[in-house]
């Protein structure tokens, strides 16, 4: 996440689960981890048997809250304003480790001048361009530096093409040459004393008019967790996708890295953010990416602009002269080596110009969108339910229609192979089985008992899953099925040698087939991810062993390590040592359990408590040592200084942790590298029932983008009397995501059988809604009907004097399976969050009325078109 990735270089959870038990507070924000983690949340348990407080935020009582010291609801979309108070909090009464704070972040960091901030012109920070609606960051960077200009003097400003998954993309920005800082925080242009003027105004009366939260319990709350700070005590975040799925997703994350930054709570026991990813992967699905915007190790991907057009105009954009991306021509030349193979030579820059280029907003939502305008020919879908499983699932159905062929392979017939003929558009008449050109291919899977290879959990440990039976029939792996796929494209890009088709023909794609099935050995894979020298094949022991004249192919540099010799695939292993099971999968980068680890220990190297000690300098080693791998250069001693012209790492000095950055600290002002801004600050989302409280010109984030046209409309800015309730998802332990592998299983069926919505006692009695009966949710896009569940566990909230009614609903429900019914992701709005253009699903307004949706079709467009169309 860029969240944590600019926050701290790295976007990956910063700690390991079991690491909880170590923490002397605990936040859960945007999650219900006993409900989702189960397994890690145990370690939350063992935190609190020994004393630690556990603190939930959430808008529904659930069994996390159950579980925790403090359950404190909010208003669903306040989350910034309760971590902006907590910020504040610690400013103003001084909470702050001000020893870890001076050296270990850029607080102290003077900015230039001409910065103007949001508390300055209402709502917007300084370079907003309205007619493109997207900001030019220079007057974010650092005084005393000179904004980096690419290959064609372009300006270091945020492209609309661009993701902001890449590397923290500070390096493209600025170059750290003459950085001018003050180690007393008392210039009114450093970053603490501009935080400290940022935040003023989130204060504990404005949690309790804006998110719902009694001033005193914020107050107990806030003295709790900043409590846990200082040499003997760190506290941990723990959040989800209720954090990430908002408009303005990747800013909260950034508080709670500034909050974690002032207390001094990063890189050390029992501190850090846990990113808790759902199931097993999603951490990979980034880290490998199967994201259009970055290439394997986060490594951005190049686009049509001068600055792509060669290797070397890629690596002077796009990495740092100080700090480790310097070392990004390393690990782009080996990537292109291991794609490329012989092909890759420097006389055609190892194949750079063999990868495609960016041409647009390729990300899922945004061709979602051409598909509907049926600008897409074809689709694969693969462990994906789109017809029901994602935002405005309705447009998506009627997009599919659009194509002229889809692939989907799963365990089940899901809704998204059979839209065709069963979706509720077909049953409408809206779609006629008669007209769609659709050709859809249906292939069947293999299940995770089925198939063997490696997988990356929420900690970035990267675990081997042996194969425990062969698949049946026709089932197939992922594996197989893309190599299979990737050996017939070749063989007839061979026949037509284009220059199309030059890559694909160049594309090293050989590994020993095994089995009955002929699967590609999931080793040979991990090896190549691994990477070895070249022409010998013989495998690097680690990233540092990679080169940048072709001499090196590695597929993916954060993983390099993880298998150094043919016997030793370290995901494999099963031989736990030490406080974090060293010997137990691989965590990335080098086996390294906490991220930033240097952090753990003073400036001089030794622990700041023996309580609190992880890693510290031993003196007669001379080398860095402890009970983790030392995510620092282990023989550079704490007083190192590098000279005038260092680069790179031996541009960092012995006393600055964060070595991805090119300052070497961790940023709670991010100079560049996110779309909208250098702070965090409080929009509404995208549908709200107010205004923003701060800033009534700017409710929402500027450059979020709503996508909104006719099958995608939006309620009314502010507040709609047509849609008066707040609408949020949430996941059920019982059913696995969009339902493909629970909804067809008896036993879990049985547990959750039918789709339903919380509502609070109150607004049951404010409607007329009666516990069990059904009850009819709208919003601008879709209408569906489900069973009420009358409970205490969605509290009504009183916000600016007057009562906000939230409604929850699961949204692990289709029209097939064992439980079929209404699709709750119906109601949901495709929207981009800038950053990483993820849809908001958290925070939405909605009309709840009780009784069933009208049988008869056309009434029911009828009575959904006279609630959207009401003055």
């Amino acid at each position: 996440m860029p969240g944590l990735g600019t926050s701290f270089g790295r976007g990956g959870a910063t700690t390991a689960q079991q690491d909880l038990q170590n923490s002397d507070a605990i936040l859960i924000m945007g999650s219900s981890m006993a409900e989702n983690h189960p397994v890690g949340f145990q370690w939350v348990m063992e935190a609190r048997a020994r004393g630690a407080k556990i603190i939930h935020v959430d808008p529904r009582f659930n069994r996390t809250s159950a579980m925790s010291d403090y359950w404190l609801p909010l208003r669903a979309g306040s989350d910034i304003i309760f971590l902006g108070a907590l910020i504040n909090y610690t400013i103003v009464n001084e909470k702050y480790f001000r020893d870890y704070v001076i050296p270990y972040t850029n607080a102290a960091t003077i900015l230039r001048e001409d910065f103007k901030d949001t508390e300055d012109l209402g709502g917007l920070f300084s370079g907003w361009n309205q007619e493109k609606r997207q900001y030019d960051p220079e007057t974010w960077l650092y005084a005393r530096t000179e904004p980096k200009r690419g290959a064609a003097g372009d300006e270091p400003g945020h492209a609309e093409i661009n993701g902001g998954h890449g590397k923290d993309r500070g390096g493209e920005a600025q170059e750290l040459k003459a950085e001018e800082r003050d180690p007393t925080l008392q210039n009114p242009r450093c970053v603490f004393q501009v935080l400290k003027k940022h935040f003023a105004r989130y204060t504990p009366e404005l949690v309790e008019s804006s998110c719902g939260i009694p001033k005193e319990t914020f107050l107990n709350i806030a003295e709790i967790f900043t409590s846990a700070s200082g040499p003997e005590k760190t506290a941990a975040i723990c959040y989800a996708v209720g954090w990430t799925q908002h408009s303005k997703g990747v800013q909260i994350i950034r508080a709670a890295a500034i909050l974690q930054l002032l207390l001094g709570n990063m890189g050390r026991p029992g501190g850090g953010i846990l990113a808790l990813r759902g199931h097993a992967t999603i951490q990979g699905s980034t880290d490998i990416p199967t994201l259009y915007d970055i290439l394997p190790g986060y490594m951005p991907m190049p686009t049509f602009d001068q600055d792509s057009k060669t290797l070397q105009s890629y690596i002077a954009n796009h990495g740092c002269s100080k700090g480790w991306w310097y070392n990004l021509d390393k690990y782009i030349t080996s990537f292109l080596k291991a794609y490329y193979g012989e092909a890759a030579t420097s006389a055609n820059e190892f194949g750079f110009n063999f990868l495609p280029r960016i041409t647009g907003d390729h990300s899922e939502l945004g061709y979602w969108l051409e598909m509907l305008d049926g600008k897409m020919e074809g689709q694969f879908v693969i462990g994906q339910n789109p017809a029901v499983g994602a935002p405005n699932a309705r447009l998506q159905r009627t997009a599919l229609s659009r194509l002229k062929w889809l692939v989907v392979r799963d365990m089940v017939e899901v809704e998204t192979a059979s839209f065709w003929k069963d979706s509720p558009e077909v049953l409408r008449g809206e779609l006629d089985p008669r007209t769609i050109a659709t050709e859809v291919f249906f292939l069947p899977a293999a299940g995770h008992a089925e198939k063997a290879g490696s997988f990356t959990n929420t900690q970035r440990m990267v675990q081997f899953r042996e194969k425990a039976v062969e698949p049946p029939g026709d089932s197939r792996s992922e594996t197989w099925f893309m190599y299979h796929l990737g050996r017939r494209m070749k063989d007839r890009a061979a026949k037509a040698r284009t220059r199309r088709n030059e890559g694909l023909n160049a594309l090293t794609w050989n590994y020993t087939l095994t089995g009955a099935t002929q699967d590609p050995d999931p080793e040979e894979i991990l090896m190549e991810i691994n990477g070895y020298s070249w022409p010998d094949k013989k495998q690097v022991n680690g990233y540092r062993d990679l080169k940048a004249d072709g001499s090196t192919a590695c597929g993916c540099w954060i993983y390099s390590g993880i298998m150094p010799s043919r016997d030793d695939n370290r995901a494999l292993k099963r031989e736990p040592k030490g406080r974090y099971g060293h010997g137990w999968g691989y965590a990335w980068p080098a086996d390294r359990r906490i991220l930033y680890n240097r952090a753990s220990a003073r400036p001089d190297g030794r622990p700041w408590s023996e309580k609190k000690a992880l890693v510290w300098w031993d003196e007669t080693k001379k080398e860095w040592t402890g009970h983790d791998n030392p995510d620092f250069t282990k023989e550079k001693p704490p007083n190192y200084k590098p000279g005038k012209d260092a680069k790179g790492d031996d541009a960092i000095a012995g006393d600055q942790p964060f070595i991805m950055h090119p300052d070497g600290v961790g940023w709670i002002w991010v100079a560049s590298g996110l779309k909208d801004g250098p702070l965090p600050t409080h929009y509404e989302a995208l549908e709200s029932t107010r205004f923003n409280p701060l800033y009534p010109d700017h409710t929402t984030n500027p450059p979020a983008m709503k996508r909104e046209r006719p099958e995608n409309r939006y309620a009314k800015e502010g507040g709609d009397e047509r849609f008066p309730y707040v609408l949020g998802t949430y996941r059920l332990t019982e059913h696995h995501t969009a339902g493909g592998m629970s909804a067809f299983l008896p036993h879990l069926v049985e547990l959750q059988p039918e789709l339903f919505a919380e509502i609070s006692p109150q607004l049951a009695a404010e409607i007329g809604a009666v516990h069990g009966e059904y009850l009819t949710l709208t919003t601008m896009r879709g209408i569906v009907e489900v069973r009420v569940l009358i409970t205490e566990r969605n509290k009504p909230l009183t916000v600016d004097g007057k009562i906000v009614h939230q409604i929850s609903i699961p949204y692990q429900f289709g029209y097939k399976g064992l439980v079929p019914g209404a699709v709750p992701n119906d109601l949901l709005a495709i929207s981009q969050e800038p950053n990483v253009r993820i849809m908001e699903t958290k925070s939405l307004v909605c009309n709840a009325r009780p009784g069933r949706v009208p049988k008869d079709q056309r009434a029911l467009m009828m009575w959904h078109a006279a609630i959207r169309e009401a003055a």
